[in-house]
């Protein structure tokens, strides 16, 4: 029996993706498709970083072409493209970045700089290329966390920055150019001119992702930041509490009057287990996160438990995702991981660059 186009492409139609939940052929992951006797070859193009996946995926798409009566062999080729995607209207892309994400929280202690750091760590794991870069002025926590914190950028042209690598992704923080004892004591303007110089004054190299630590809050810094900073998205970090969660509305409400969409929230310190008898606990609450994402409509990412290990790796330098790659934990950081590029790469894509610059001229 001979094997058709079509009849290969109804056999795609019914793979779902498991990170998408949508099916290859609608949305336009299948490339060159082709039909050779009893043989077939075709590539898939996912749009998001996907290293753990793509055997997963392969096995998913060849079991279901092999099936085809008068199917002899089935060639897969799966990888990924990821490109530049839409942000606030009026505000241009950097060099050198396709996508910013920043990650945010209403208020401070939430563990919003671990989520972010284990956050990049998890997407360059997937096998994107990514950067990180500490936006909290005040407090900048990520030197220590990369543990790169007695380390300095260096300058080639005097005028620029190189980012400082730790764990296969790139760095920038206010941290690495002042004392570790010294405290910033600047006023709004000043702070936001600081940060602004580290993001753009910063020669990030093809990055797919840069994830920016925001500053907690909901203040003049991060009004200007989410006006003037080209972000593709924004999570939320949040803990179940009552308290948290009424200051993280405040912070995606920030988000949603500057254009800015919210990717999903992060639940953290979810769940205690003692690590003896291993009882488990809620002591922040339970659900908090799940009812924001509900009363607002968004994506709920994941939850990551209050366990002394995260802490322990993160203030060691070696955050979870890069100390235990195969871990329990790490294997949740890299699903929420997944969740973020996937509602990334289901964004409008930049356009900008299609269009050519119009100049009038006087003849």
């Amino acid at each position: 029996m001979s094997v058709s186009v079509e009849s290969v492409n109804e056999a795609l139609k019914s793979v779902l993706d498991p990170n998408t939940g949508k099916d290859f052929v609608t949305t336009r992951c299948i490339r060159n498709l082709a039909v050779e006797g009893s043989r077939v070859r075709f590539e898939v193009e996912l749009g998001y970083p996907a290293k753990s996946q793509i055997e997963p995926i392969r096995k998913l798409l060849t079991d279901a072409v092999a099936a085809l009566p008068g199917v002899e062999g089935v060639d897969v080729a799966v990888h990924s493209k990821i490109v530049a995607h839409a942000v606030q209207h009026g505000v241009k892309l950097l060099p050198g970045v396709r996508n910013i994400i920043a990650v945010a929280s209403g208020k401070g202690g939430v563990g919003k700089s671990t989520t972010a750091a284990n956050l990049a760590l998890a997407l360059a794991a997937e096998g994107a290329r990514v950067g990180i870069l500490d936006a909290d002025i005040y407090g900048p926590s990520q030197p220590q966390m990369l543990g790169i914190g007695h380390e300095r950028p260096q300058s080639l042209d005097g005028k620029s920055m190189e980012p400082l690598e730790a764990h296969g992704i790139q760095a920038m923080s206010i941290g690495f150019l002042v004392d570790v004892e010294t405290p910033m004591v600047w006023r709004g303007p000043m702070a936001t001119q600081a940060l602004n110089q580290l993001l753009k004054e910063t020669n990030w190299k093809d990055l797919d992702y840069l994830v920016i630590d925001m500053p907690p809050g909901t203040g003049d810094i991060q009004l200007t930041l989410s006006q003037s900073v080209p972000v593709t998205g924004a999570v939320i970090v949040t803990t179940p509490q009552d308290i948290a969660l009424l200051d993280a509305r405040k912070g995606l409400k920030m988000f949603e009057k500057v254009g800015v969409p919210i990717v999903g929230v992060v639940e953290n310190m979810s769940i205690h287990i003692c690590s003896n008898c291993g009882h488990e606990e809620r002591i922040f609450g339970a659900g908090g996160g799940q009812k924001l994402c509900a009363d607002y409509g968004i994506p709920f990412l994941g939850a990551l438990p209050l366990d002394l290990q995260i802490r322990e790796q993160a203030d060691g330098g070696t955050p979870t995702v890069a100390a235990d790659p195969d871990g329990r934990i790490a294997a949740i950081y890299r699903e929420i991981a997944r969740k973020v590029a996937v509602r990334v790469a289901e964004k409008a894509k930049d356009m900008t660059h299609k269009f050519p610059s119009i100049v009038v001229q006087n003849t």
